[in-house]
């Protein structure tokens, strides 16, 4: 009897538990494989946290496997970057692998498909044989090349290794069925003759392998037990099956599909981030505003954070699309409970506290987390100058305003409550600075903080304050439209199926603002990259690697304002 923790949850699951009954399998046994051809994404966080929470699930192992058959846009560098995002979510991979190192054996059972008679070397251009594919409605045309001998083919295929032939001129092509109400079906290319530079390889091939090809029968090779893929991929699992059969695995692998991961207001296309990159939308794959897990961590996303995202999100078999807003109540969770709290003040209107003494310095001890002592306190100094929010004061306020106002009173978080008794201002008539009174016996802490007050501001003081750049992000779509994701067509070439719109025309032009001259307390102007605070009343920020000595740069993660996820849309 299965145990409480190996109960199928979903039905991945349960086709996992199904094997393993019947005897399919005695073992579970999963891969992850990405091209390395960009920097992973929150919609291969999905995939990436199903393979291996699957293979834990059920004691088993997940491998690592880059997919690296296309040499035209692969790099070292995202083999690098994807390795660390794994790592920063928290997983390890069994085996490393490369779709490259299995490029002779793959070779190989090519051959063993020409012997077979269920391969041949096409001479048609790649325009002849988009017009004799035929269309969902017409049956495709048998290619004049189908009937080559199987010597004839061997030896063509040989040459196209060997470098005989140009690019695109010629392909090696499976013999299936031409009039195939499944278009995967009909004949599809096997192999192509490409001369590029590989990143692992260099130039010992100019022959590269499709992904339909080369996908299962690694996954064979590696003795994965279920390969999980996103739901665009259900029409090639014939094809998929095909392969590993006609090879004559005797264990072959099952696919299994799953939804894909879409977003609202969020890019989820490869193609489309690598665009914004080259064409310099943004500045980097790490920049903040872009939905790469590099991005997310620079931006002080918490890894467990998105693992919460993608448990909540769920597996199921139907596309939807999520609402960004749950990914941001994720983040909140996780760092309402983690970020220590701070001061800052992104708009700094300066205050004077006219009857405090010039040389007095008083220490305002503020702790660091209301629900963590164990975090400790720290201690301000606090002085006849000061900072508050712009936003704070208003000369003419309207009813509830709570915040300062001339003659109104608020309390200094931690500190006393003070008094507006004069606005000073430009000749331009703009606000420079406040004259305030200060309620000397108001302390937090001594008897005289029983004094109310309905407003309570945070604050930054004069005498230790630090300037410090902040970079205020929102989602970089302005529609609530998301997306997609391409899929890679039969000729190796990304999808054409994008958007209706043009994407660009639907950049958010408010994505990022950065506001300088932000005035932090000393906490946070020592802090390390990478570290998280609250800014209290303002959100979560974190330290970028922008920041140097003096001059610390602030990301900001999530507002603090949690509003209620919308439904996922069907």
């Amino acid at each position: 009897m299965q145990t409480e923790e190996k109960r199928a949850s979903n039905f991945i699951e349960e086709f996992v538990e199904q094997d393993l009954a019947s005897g399919r399998c005695d073992h579970v046994y999963t891969r992850f494989p990405p091209e390395p051809n960009g920097y992973l994404h929150i919609g291969h966080a999905k995939a990436l946290c199903i393979d291996f929470s699957i293979a834990k699930k059920y004691g088993g192992k997940c491998n690592l496997r880059f997919d690296d058959t296309n040499p035209t846009k692969e790099d070292t560098e995202y083999v690098t970057g994807i390795q660390q995002d794994i790592h920063w979510l928290g997983y390890d991979w069994a085996e490393l692998h490369y779709a490259s190192d299995f490029f002779g054996k793959l070779y190989e059972l090519a051959q063993v498909l020409i012997k077979k008679g269920v391969a041949y070397v096409d001479d048609q251009t790649p325009e002849e044989m988009r017009k004799n594919r035929g269309t969902l409605t017409r049956p495709g045309v048998n290619s004049p090349y189908r009937d080559r001998s199987v010597e004839e083919n061997l030896d063509l295929f040989r040459r196209m290794k060997e470098g005989e032939f140009p690019d695109g001129s010629r392909v090696l092509r499976a013999k299936i069925d031409m009039a195939s109400p499944n278009m995967i079906m009909r004949d599809p290319t096997l192999y192509r003759i490409l001369r590029h530079h590989h990143h692992r390889t260099g130039d010992e091939w100019c022959i590269y392998p499709m992904y339909d090809f080369q996908h299962p029968l690694q996954d064979a090779l590696e003795g994965i037990t279920h390969s999980l893929c996103s739901l665009e991929y259900e029409i090639h699992r014939p094809l998929y099956d095909w392969v590993v059969n006609q090879v004559g695995f005797e264990h072959p692998p099952r696919q299994i599909e799953f939804a894909r991961l879409n977003i609202t207001r969020t890019i989820m296309s490869k193609r489309y981030l690598r665009r914004l990159v080259e064409e310099g939308y943004v500045a980097g794959w790490d920049d903040p505003r872009m939905p790469t897990l590099v991005a997310m961590r620079r931006r002080g996303y918490p890894p467990e954070a998105i693992r919460d995202f993608i448990d909540r999100v769920g597996v199921s078999k139907a596309d939807s699309t999520v609402d960004e807003a749950l990914l941001e109540h994720c983040v909140r969770e996780a760092l309402g409970d983690s970020a220590p709290r701070a001061m800052a003040v992104l708009d700094p209107l300066k205050i004077e506290l006219i009857n405090w003494p010039e040389d007095k310095v008083d220490e305002i001890e503020l702790e660091n987390h209301p629900d963590h002592p164990e975090m400790g306190s720290r201690k301000i100094p606090f002085g006849r100058e000061l900072y508050i929010e712009r936003e704070d004061f208003m000369e003419d306020p309207p009813k509830k305003f709570f915040r300062l106002a001339p003659g109104r009173e608020v309390r200094l978080k931690g500190a006393y409550i003070i008094k507006c008794e004069e606005v000073v201002k430009d000749e331009a008539g703009n606000i420079v600075s406040l004259k305030c009174s200060v309620d000397m016996t108001s302390r937090s802490g001594s008897e005289g903080s029983l004094r109310k007050v309905k407003g309570t501001l945070h604050w930054v003081s004069a005498l230790a304050a630090q300037e410090c750049e902040v970079r205020l992000y929102e989602p970089i779509l302005m529609d609530e439209e998301s997306i997609e994701e391409d899929v890679e067509t039969e000729e190796g070439a990304e999808s054409e199926a994008a958007p209706a719109k043009d994407f660009i025309s639907r950049l958010n032009p408010n994505s990022l603002t950065v506001k300088k001259g932000c005035m932090v307390e000393p906490a946070i102007a020592q802090a390390q990259i990478g570290d998280r605070f609250q800014f209290l009343r303002m959100g979560y920020f974190c330290m970028d690697p922008d920041s140097s000595q003096g001059k610390p740069v602030y990301n900001r993660i999530v507002s603090l304002k949690d509003s209620k996820p919308k439904e996922i849309k069907k």
